[in-house]
């Protein structure tokens, strides 16, 4: 798979927008009550170890425990969303979007009665990130990049109350690059790709809560740079806490592709591994992974191996419209490695 791939919809206008607005937490020293940390923490450790239900029942009661705090809500939109990213499913729209809806509202009017509050502000930065996501994720550009620009703004605005806030830096950061990177075009965008992985590992060493999505931001950087040796020891170094994660595993995978295959494929293998002892997926992980192992599997010359992975995709049934508009043209591209592989 691409190196964005994984990290959001690369096919989006403006992707950086969307990257910089990728899950993160707020910083609980010295800004949040002992109980709203304690769930924040299980809650986003629950995430990244898959276990969603159990997040939702934290966040649940993040939202039960301060109804002004729009923190709860967001989170709760926050399981939805990763859940539906890592299976392969359709997002709860409705549900997502009034979650959103009601905790940027929340946000905004809790700024206003306290402008000078940095807490305020950073909630209202990441309301203002989400649903910049969501839109994007439905491909509403327009609200997408006015509401993306809005939270930078406002993440930009917290590292100037207080350069010490390294929540922040995570968004902050993962914009500046991509943003670089994707309108190195235009004269009036300068080069920020070094300043934007500084702040990355700013944050990866002194944030408390963001501190795993700068890795995966900075995991993602380093595949774009062809740094592919950097993105496997911090891939594998993340790993060693979060051992389980799919979310680590996939860009470790990708970063192998360039390195060492064989390793690419044990890895991905695991993944699949994941994906096959789960119940009632609708198959989308399923193919896009034994469609990049049987790519790999051609490149070392293994034919039958990639043959057979083909064979298997293009005999899958009973795929949803859903599923079959999501792969986009991946399966005609199935059917020409296997048409080559055939006539080979």
């Amino acid at each position: 798979m691409r190196g964005i791939e994984r990290l959001v919809h690369y096919k989006v206008l403006f992707p950086f927008i969307l990257i910089s607005v990728f899950p993160i937490a707020v910083s609980a020293q010295n800004f949040l009550p002992a109980k709203t940390d304690s769930l924040i923490t299980n809650g986003i450790n629950s995430i990244i170890l898959q276990n969603y239900d159990k997040a939702e029942n934290y966040f649940n009661e993040l939202d039960s425990l301060d109804k002004v705090n729009p923190l709860g809500k967001i989170y709760l939109a926050v399981v939805s969303i990763s859940k539906s990213f890592d299976r392969g499913d359709e997002y709860k729209w409705d549900y997502i979007s009034n979650l959103l809806e009601e905790a940027k509202n929340i946000a905004e009017e809790n700024y206003k009665q306290k402008p000078k509050s940095i807490l305020r502000l950073y909630t209202l930065a990441l309301a203002e990130g989400y649903y910049a996501y969501v839109k994007g994720l439905a491909s509403n550009w327009l609200s997408a990049l006015s509401n993306g620009y809005d939270a930078i703004k406002n993440f930009e605005k917290c590292v100037i109350l207080d350069s010490t806030f390294y929540e922040a830096y995570t968004a902050i950061g993962t914009f500046k690059y991509w943003k670089s990177k994707k309108g190195s075009f235009l004269p009036m965008v300068s080069d920020e790709r070094n300043l934007g992985v500084k702040y990355l590992k700013l944050a990866i060493a002194k944030s408390r809560h963001s501190n795993y999505l700068a890795v995966n931001s900075l995991l993602w950087i380093y595949i774009d740079k062809k740094e592919y040796q950097k993105a496997i020891n911090l891939a594998n170094k993340i790993l060693t806490k979060y051992p389980k994660s799919r979310l680590f595993k996939w860009a470790l995978a990708r970063a192998y592709e360039s390195v060492d295959m064989n390793k690419s494929i044990y890895v991905y293998k695991q993944i699949l591994n994941d994906y096959e002892s789960m119940k009632g997926l609708n198959g989308y992980q399923k193919i896009v992974l034994l469609h990049l192992i049987a790519q790999l599997e051609n490149r070392l010359g293994n034919k039958k191996a990639a043959l057979d992975l083909t064979n298997e995709i293009l005999n899958m049934k009973n795929l949803s419209e859903y599923v079959l508009d999501k792969l986009d043209n991946r399966l005609e591209r199935v059917k020409n490695l296997r048409d080559s592989l055939l006539n080979e």
